[in-house]
């Protein structure tokens, strides 16, 4: 073992007692009989001699969510494979049962990814036999990076991004950078920027290719539409707009833009609804504490509650909702962007056709702002006061709505390409039979 990864593993030992606390404090909010240490370990069934795996890690929920084409076109181009998707959290996990159950299909299971102990990652590795890894965006593990090179599996790092910001502190362990992505065999990078960082990491040049951001693959298939327009219909004819993927201390700022909107003088919008959707389900109950806190009455979808005339708040406490929310929405509000989290998934509204509003922290997604700016799709403001005045101008222009909604439609579509560059990437590391 190099000595960058022996020194992280020796780290890793010292801080255990902290990782296994937030482990067992991850999986209470999961219904598995299994002890955290068994989930964590990689004691995994063994893929069956002959069985053909291939392995796809995901960090949590949002990156299962941007995966999604991905996970769909791999299923249907290696038909003899099964396909293992890690992530690691319970919200993730749920996301990908959730979609397995969508599709019927028992080619794709979850696991919980292994800490990153040595001994764990390569039982892990040994256990479940893939012949393929993929890591997707920055999920860059150097024991299990290591054990796949180990056990002679191809690894490629898919959608690869590194915000500056991800770059600066990964720059301060650069040799282990450089012996973890010493085990990549290729890096699909989601721009010329992230490529750079990548390299100036350590990574081979010659390994890395630009295609583009998965997350432009999304799609509005006629379903998902269907079922925002019947829940559009549901809801009826007021101003309707989702703060979506919300997080702590910025559920206080949408509310205080949602009591201006609702009782501006100069352009009353009285009647208009909220949809609000908190990133983590652990948030659920105290969202729905603060709406009432703060003099919003709250129904919540979870227990099929239905706004009433009177309803300010629709809590969105459901899991892989987002999207049809987003579409029967007037506008949409993308969260993590008032607080210092970086902003999550712009591109996701946008394709339902809906106009994109966003805070100032965007460092996550910078190069899509940018995209959508260079199209006049996107409505910036910072903080609960410009909110309230953007929602309100846009509420009284329906024209300006459309405009929006329909730029940001072509801005997802006009930067599709990214799936069919990654899966041609990948058919040179994994040929079918």
């Amino acid at each position: 073992m190099g000595w960058p990864r022996g020194l992280y593993s020796a780290l890793l030992l010292v801080l255990a007692p902290l990782i296994w606390r937030r482990i067992r404090r991850e999986h209470a909010l999961t219904d598995s009989r299994q002890a955290p240490r068994e989930l964590r370990l990689g004691r995994i069934p063994e893929t069956p001699s002959g069985g053909r795996m291939l392995w796809l890690h995901c960090a949590s929920v949002g990156e299962v969510q941007a995966a999604r084409p991905l996970i769909e076109a791999m299923l249907e181009r290696y038909p003899e494979h099964r396909l293992t998707l890690t992530t690691m959290t319970a919200t993730g996990a749920e996301r990908v049962q959730a979609l397995a159950a969508s599709r019927d299909d028992e080619r794709l299971v979850h696991r919980f990814v292994p800490l990153d102990f040595p001994r764990a990652a390569a039982r892990f590795v040994e256990r479940l036999r893939p012949e393929l890894a993929l890591f997707f965006e920055t999920e860059l593990w150097p024991n299990l990076l290591h054990a796949c090179r180990r056990h002679g599996v191809p690894v490629a790092v898919i959608n690869g991004r590194l915000s500056p910001r991800a770059f600066r502190g990964y720059r301060r362990l650069r040799p282990l950078m450089r012996e973890a992505l010493a085990c990549v065999d290729w890096l699909a990078a989601k721009s010329a920027a992230d490529a750079e960082r990548f390299a100036r990491l350590g990574m081979a040049e010659e390994r890395i290719d630009v295609v583009g951001s998965l997350k432009f693959d999304i799609t509005r298939d006629d379903g998902s539409l269907e079922v925002s327009e019947r829940l559009r219909t549901r809801l009826g004819e007021r101003p309707i707009w989702v703060a979506g993927s919300t997080h702590e201390g910025e559920e206080t700022a949408l509310l205080a833009a949602h009591a201006r909107l609702r009782e501006n003088h100069l352009t009353p919008y009285p009647e208009a609804l909220l949809v609000l959707v908190p990133r983590h389900p652990q948030r659920f109950d105290a969202v729905a504490a603060l709406c009432e806190q703060t003099g919003m009455p709250v129904a919540r979808r979870s227990r099929g509650e239905w706004p009433k005339p009177t309803t300010a708040v629709y809590l969105g406490d459901t899991m892989g909702e987002l999207l049809t929310l987003y579409g029967a929405a007037d506008l949409a509000f993308v969260g993590g962007s008032l607080v210092p989290i970086g902003g999550h998934n712009l591109l996701e509204p946008a394709a339902m056709g809906v106009p994109v509003l966003t805070g100032p922290e965007l460092a996550n997604f910078e190069e899509v702002a940018e995209v959508l700016r260079g199209a006049d799709a996107l409505v910036e403001v910072v903080d609960d006061r410009a909110l309230a005045a953007a929602l309100a101008k846009l509420f009284a222009d329906p024209a300006e709505r459309c405009r929006l909604g329909e730029a940001g439609r072509v801005v997802v579509a006009a930067n599709r390409g990214a799936l069919a560059r990654t899966l041609e990437g990948l058919a040179r590391l994994l040929r079918p039979k």
